[in-house]
């Protein structure tokens, strides 16, 4: 099955994958996208189930595992991502942003000046996470993500594949319809390293200035981006996943 990176492959895809285990889900995926595949991790425990997945399958022959370093990133996670490298004795690719544009955000906006105004801080987001990101993505035909359904109300419709027109690729989420669960489940029965942080009430963990631990009962991201009042909160990596008109990437960066 050759998907090429548009059209209806995204949802032919999704279909095969359905109901096959992680492991045979990224195999599928690696043998049905012809061109580069990249997975973009961030030491979250999905990003750890999969970044184990592949590299104990020795899918990373096909599949290129890089992360975003927004340098605002909390220690124990770059504690984690030198665990992971040694456990699996692999390197794992850092994209950064560009040194200019960080440096005229902060001169600009001030060391967290993020928190001023939800446009202060999607600038930041397009700045250390979306244009580094286009440059990931860049030639790809396949993007491998850990999003899930059960994170946010707004993912709750994210399929396992699905054909995105904002890159230009097929979007591939393997763990799409696994509770949270089944992710600790896991991570726990394969020994995966994962961030001590999310034994500390950080289900969800990005930049360590816009990340707080949740409270009981709140969903798994309602510690991101605490101190606004949206009922979308994303950092703008990744478009509607639905099939509504989707808006391009720099279009939304919340």
């Amino acid at each position: 099955m050759d998907l090429g990176s548009g059209g209806s492959g995204g949802e032919a895809l999704a279909r095969a994958l359905s109901g096959s285990g992680l492991p045979e889900r990224l195999a599928l995926a690696s043998r049905s996208i012809a061109g580069r595949l990249v997975f973009t991790t961030s030491f979250g425990l999905e990003d750890q189930a999969l970044t184990h997945a592949i590299f104990s399958a020795g899918l990373d022959v096909h599949i290129e595992i890089v992360t975003l370093d927004t340098g605002r990133l909390f220690p124990e996670t770059y504690d984690l991502w030198e665990q992971t490298e040694e456990r699996y004795q692999r390197r794992i690719n850092a994209v950064s942003p560009d040194r200019g544009a960080v440096e005229a955000l902060v001169n600009r906006q001030g060391i967290n000046g993020f928190r001023h105004s939800v446009k202060a801080r999607k600038a930041c987001c397009d700045i250390r996470k979306v244009e580094p990101l286009g440059r990931a993505l860049a030639g790809a035909a396949g993007w491998i993500t850990g999003l899930r359904a059960e994170q946010s109300a707004f993912r709750a419709a994210v399929p396992l594949a699905v054909s995105d027109e904002g890159y230009g690729l097929i979007k591939i989420n393997p763990l799409a319809d696994w509770s949270r669960q089944d992710l600790a489940r896991y991570v726990t029965d394969n020994a995966v390293p994962y961030n001590p942080l999310h034994d500390r009430g950080y289900p969800s963990i990005g930049c360590a200035p816009c990340t707080r631990a949740v409270r009981l009962g709140e969903p798994e991201r309602a510690g991101r981006w605490w101190w606004e009042q949206e009922a979308k909160k994303e950092c703008g990596l990744h478009l509607v996943p639905t099939h509504e008109p989707q808006e391009r990437p720099h279009d939304q960066l919340a």
